[in-house]
């Protein structure tokens, strides 16, 4: 057993600011051994996600007390008894789905719908069930879709770590473990975008930035960036957005259409919310799909005229984790982005540390920063 700093949420749904409210309380918690098939890890980034701040908002509640975080790079520190795939030393970046491989959708190829992850993430426990987190009383600490990374260690299943080049900068690193994935997957794996399509992304957090460039990587002839901040709009057309919309705008729907006369093949919605979702289909076009890999609120619904499905043959997909196979992908996407081809780099706002986090969080939810990484030292 280990001691650890980390940040624990204890309730839902405080008042903002968080700088003010402290939903994540910075202390002290113990870390049991990794069991036979687990690693433990020094974790040292992790990037500040929406699915994180959906959790402490209330929005997508889970079990409390629970350390969050689950974009984590890091370093191998001590295997289970079992473990034939890792050392001491490798860098690792986390999925946060663990994948089973013995489930119906793993051995279909779809890890990301892996049932007993999908159980184990829900119950805030580990892939081979129960705890590994607990405070200095012994009392229960839930961990966050096997993850818990806002910690300085972290214990984590061997099916949630991939394996990276040790050349890969940390909080460059840490972004292929749910941004990159879950953005430039959904162009890649879910929609399988053809060259010289038209392209929009509605919402341009980390995620719809990385479909961006995912688009740009594709093909896409043109790629409509939509949102409602100008200084993210500004940034889309830096990395490479032939046309920006502020989706605040009367009448953007509209303008989009004509722009693209009348309407994008691929749109993809990003940002979590039913206003985007219902922007991202009505700007697509006759025979197009629309791809949604934001997580809104689970009360939310979204409704659409029917007969354009048919009428109209119109697709709806939904894309988690980017329809990704972490082990696949991850190497692939990492090459690239250590080509240029990808530049990941150009993503990354604020580099904070753990004691920051709450006013990080307050920050992510502004939209004022590009992706905030927690940082620790070696």
């Amino acid at each position: 057993m280990i001691k650890t700093k980390a940040a624990v949420l204890y309730e839902s749904g405080l008042s903002m600011p968080y700088a003010k409210s402290k939903p994540l309380k910075i202390e002290e918690v113990n870390l049991r051994d990794p069991e036979s098939d687990e690693l433990l890890i020094k974790v040292r980034a992790v990037g500040l996600c929406h699915s994180d701040l959906s959790v402490i908002n209330g929005n997508r509640p889970r079990q409390t007390p629970m350390v969050l975080g689950h974009e984590v790079s890091g370093v191998v520190k001590a295997i289970g008894d079992h473990v034939t795939d890792f050392e001491v030393g490798d860098h690792i970046v986390t999925s946060f789905i663990p994948n089973c491989g013995q489930c119906l959708p793993c051995k279909e190829g779809r890890p990301a719908l892996c049932e007993p992850g999908a159980e184990a993430n829900n119950a805030g426990t580990m892939l081979s069930g129960g705890l590994r987190i607990e405070h200095a009383d012994g009392s229960d600490v839930y961990t966050h879709i096997g993850i818990s990374g806002f910690s300085e260690y972290s214990i984590i299943s061997t099916k949630s770590a991939v394996k990276i080049d040790r050349d890969v900068p940390f909080h460059h690193a840490a972004l292929f473990g749910c941004a990159v994935i879950t953005g430039l997957g959904a162009v890649i794996n879910t929609a399988e975008m053809k060259p010289g399509t038209d392209v929009a992304v509605v919402g341009l957090g980390g995620i719809g930035m990385n479909a961006l460039l995912g688009a740009q990587l594709a093909g896409a002839r043109e790629i409509i960036a939509v949102d409602v901040n100008e200084s993210k709009l500004e940034h889309a057309k830096e990395l490479g957005a032939t046309a920006v919309f502020n989706a605040s705008e009367e009448g953007v729907v509209e303008r989009i259409r004509e722009y693209t006369n009348g309407g994008v093949h691929y749109a993809f919605e990003t940002a979590g919310v039913v206003p985007a979702m219902k922007t991202a289909y009505t700007i697509t076009r006759r025979g197009g799909m629309t791809v949604t890999s934001g997580l809104p609120d689970p009360k939310e619904e979204f409704s659409f005229p029917q007969v354009g499905l048919t009428a109209e043959e119109r697709t709806i997909k939904g894309s988690y984790l980017g329809s990704c196979v972490p082990m696949r992908d991850v190497p692939r996407y990492i090459s690239l982005f250590k080509q240029g081809k990808l530049p990941i780099d150009q993503l990354i706002g604020e580099r904070i540390t753990l004691e920051e986090i709450n006013e990080g969080f307050d920050r992510l939810h502004e939209g004022k920063s590009q992706r905030i990484m927690v940082e620790f030292p070696e």
